[in-house]
């Protein structure tokens, strides 16, 4: 049973229309979109973009001497004697990524991904650079 037609129904832009006027006069404002009053960076994620800029310098001291990348591997290995074969997983990976040709190694560590930003966590290329370099980059992300 419905109710029976009057004739005087609303279209439903009018009805719209009528909706709105009462949300207005309540005080209300339409909101189209969310934006955040301010943009904030967290410590995590300046670790994170410090980690990789440091991770592209070494690159390119890597890239214009490639010597270096045998001081890396030397350093890994030294850290995975630390650990009588109980390795963590990440210091295993850059094992057998550290074996692949150079452009590999500098494309994965230089990845704009999340899994790329864990292994730059316990990376050895970072050891490769001077004391100076690695305080620039430092200085430049202080939050």
């Amino acid at each position: 049973m419905a109710r029976p037609r009057s004739g005087k129904a609303l279209s439903a832009a009018e009805r719209m229309r009528r909706y709105r006027a009462r949300r207005r006069a309540a005080g209300l404002r339409a909101t189209t979109r969310w934006s955040p009053p301010a943009v904030t960076w967290s410590d995590h994620r300046i670790a994170e973009a410090r980690s990789l800029a440091l991770h592209v310098l070494a690159a390119r001291r890597i890239a214009a001497d490639p010597t270096l990348l045998a001081r890396a591997r030397s350093t890994l290995e030294r850290w995975l004697q630390r650990y009588d074969g109980g390795a963590p997983q990440a210091l295993l990976e850059w094992r057998a990524l550290l074996a692949r040709p150079w452009a590999e190694v500098a494309a994965r560590a230089t990845e704009l991904s999340e899994d790329a930003a864990r292994l730059r966590q316990s990376s050895p290329l970072a050891t490769l650079l001077p004391e100076s370099a690695r305080r620039r980059v430092h200085d430049a992300f202080r939050a």
